[in-house]
């Protein structure tokens, strides 16, 4: 569908239209070439760069899109706003506890993002939590401040927490958070055997629900952690094992994407009361460990809508740091060390992935005749007839009579009483008088009760060179929404609308959810595709889950990974690279042996020089491009 082209249009336009300044949090942003740039500060001074120079260095390096970048600076800004955020909240208020931060290693596993992690969190002492044994040997080998706690979440058998004891008799500040009722005697045993007191934590379910999509951990019917009633069972257990002492940290979780600050608040004072009651029955509580929640703002809304938040980060700290003051001061219970688990708004801003458009479909109408023939049938006589007697006052009712047209053709061609080429006729007329529908609609004072559904049936399909299952899982799980937009061509108004499809051949790989400031829109604006110029799309925001959840649908594997690392005279460098999956690997994920379908291929290819279908120098040369095929990408690569 062609929009009118405003002549005007600036940069400035597109950064408004894609909503580049609501979400981008300052990391983001349209320069006045269209380009959209990517902006860090280091030492206090701001520097920046368009995507689409990163982009064209990456390829001049040999690696094709789609491509996953990682800013590393992103990364450590972020752990840098929110322990500075909570130090400013705490010296606000006269907070007598310190501030923890952890990162939970199941968001982003990848080894450089926890490196990075590891490295940018020392100053602050920020940890890292880890829900299974192999989480947890990546916490121990990455950890080395003394100031950093290490949490150990889901279930725990003899040697998740034989790992974990030894880590404390090193000296780690390793926390073992009762989850279940029958991981606490594993526990009192272990410790026992070792002669090792564990610091214990636990989860509580707290009958606080919280709005969203990630909401399941919130409630009775909470997954995890142990009821009031298990709780107190399990504080008479340690009295009686004379280890009540080592119950020193309550935990709760009520979802990693917390729209609604009210939601927060009501969390945190019932867990404050919870852990009233637990000093008062002797425990030795000294941490609050909250949880995530800190909530991202994909669509640059502002409120508490699921895939947003209607508050600021200083305003999560000081409302978290104001209610626990509240709560305890006047019961004159001293201040815990608060703790958070924020993994999504730590590293969501840190990664963009950019792919090409291979191929754009468009819903337009092929060539019509200026006369229909009069041998036609009388239906498709009444598609034109409607066309010509089209206006604003009657497009509803022109709209309703081209349904009934077509449908009927459509009908008749099944019984075979129109042929092809009849019904081809009808289908161009047909999408003549849609566009035309829509196009009066826009400029109506009272646009088509169907506008919306039609101008979402007739946008373009722009097919992106990715696999959604491999590199944006949650937007077909779950509908999640991630920011989407164009990195180059900004300057110029975009005059199609579009859903972006996936190369895997799947009707689920598609994106028709688009971010908005009020709500969602099913179809996104683009610019035309230029014959021999590429076009890129950036989706932003998708450095949390996303790399970790992707599957293999269709054998399209981990795309090309590069980290970038910004320097203070502006310029950057490619700190890590990683080439994404050869075919070869994804057929061992799966457990082809290359070599094995190789040989098994030159069987067969030598059985066809025998039966003379092929020559030998063909087999040798078929061979080549068959090896070569298997090292190769398993995306779509031009020439």
């Amino acid at each position: 569908m062609n929009k009118i082209i405003n002549r005007s249009w600036t940069a400035n336009d597109s950064a408004e239209l894609y909503g580049v300044n609501d979400w981008g949090a300052g990391y983001f942003g349209v320069d006045q070439q269209g380009l959209l740039s990517v902006t860090t500060t280091n030492a206090d001074t701001p520097v920046n760069a368009p995507l689409l120079n990163i982009v064209n260095d990456i390829k001049e390096r040999g690696l094709d899109a789609p491509v996953l970048i990682r800013f590393e600076d992103l990364l450590d800004q972020q752990i840098s706003r929110l322990n500075n955020a909570f130090r400013n909240a705490i010296e606000s208020a006269g907070y007598q506890g310190d501030y923890r931060g952890v990162f939970p290693i199941k968001v982003n596993q990848q080894c450089h993002v926890i490196e990075e992690i590891a490295q940018a969190g020392a100053r602050y002492g920020h940890g890292l939590e880890a829900g299974s044994k192999a989480e947890l040997i990546i916490a121990l080998a990455h950890i080395e401040s003394p100031d950093a706690h290490i949490i150990c979440n889901g279930y725990k058998d003899q040697e998740f927490i034989d790992l974990g004891l030894n880590a404390r008799k090193m000296g780690y500040s390793c926390f073992f958070v009762i989850e279940t009722p029958s991981e606490l005697p594993i526990i009192l045993e272990r410790s026992r055997a070792l002669n090792i007191k564990p610091l214990i934590g636990v989860r509580v379910k707290l009958a606080s629900v919280v709005g969203g999509h990630w909401n399941a951990t919130s409630g009775d019917r909470s997954i995890f952690g142990l009821s009031i009633a298990q709780l107190v069972e399990m504080i008479d257990s340690l009295r009686d094992e004379g280890m009540l002492d080592c119950l020193q940290l309550l935990h709760y979780h009520l979802g990693s994407q917390i729209p609604n600050i009210r939601d927060i608040r009501s969390g945190v004072v019932e867990a404050c009361q919870v852990y009233m009651d637990l000093v008062r029955e002797g425990a030795n509580m000294r941490y609050l460990d909250l949880g995530g929640g800190l909530a991202v703002d994909y669509d640059g809304s502002k409120t508490n809508y699921i895939h947003s938040k209607n508050y600021t980060l200083d305003e999560y700290c000081a409302d978290i740091i104001d209610v626990v003051i509240t709560t305890l001061d006047p019961n004159k219970i001293a201040h815990p060390t608060i703790i958070t688990e924020s993994g999504r708004a730590t590293i969501a801003y840190s990664s963009v992935l950019i792919f090409n458009i291979l191929d754009v479909a468009t819903f337009t109408p092929g060539s019509i005749p200026k006369t229909i023939p009069d041998d036609e049938h009388q239906l498709i006589q009444s598609l034109k007839e409607t066309f010509d007697g089209l206006t604003e006052k009657n497009m509803q009712e022109c709209y309703n009579d081209a349904l009934f047209y077509r449908d009927e053709v459509r009908e008749l061609f099944k019984r075979g009483h129109v042929g092809l080429r009849s019904r081809s006729l009808a289908e161009n007329l047909f999408l003549l008088i849609m566009q035309e529908v829509l196009k009066i609609s826009e400029k109506a004072p009272r646009p088509l009760q169907e506008f919306d559904k039609l101008k979402e049936q007739l946008s373009d399909i722009y097919y992106g060179n990715f696999s959604l299952f491999q590199s944006l899982p949650d937007v077909w799980a779950i509908d999640q929404i991630f920011p989407i937009a164009p990195i180059h061509r900004l300057q110029e108004q975009p005059t199609r609308e579009a859903i972006i499809a996936d190369i895997t051949c799947d009707c689920d790989g598609r994106i028709d959810r688009f971010t908005n400031m009020r709500n969602t829109k099913t179809t996104l604006p683009l610019h035309p595709i230029i014959e021999g110029e590429e076009y890129f799309i950036g989706v932003f925001l998708v450095g949390a889950y996303q790399e970790t959840l992707g599957d293999l649908h269709n054998l399209f594997g981990d795309t090309n990974v590069v980290s970038v690392r910004f320097h203070n005279d502006g310029t950057y460098e490619f700190a890590d690279e990683i080439e994404g999956d050869s075919i070869a690997d994804v057929l061992s994920y799966v457990e082809y042996q290359p070599q094995l379908l190789r040989e098994r291929f030159r069987k067969i290819a030598e059985r066809s020089v025998r039966e003379g279908r092929i020559s030998a120098l063909e087999r040798q040369s078929i061979m080549k491009a068959f090896s070569e095929s298997m090292q190769g990408y398993t995306y779509y690569e031009k020439d």
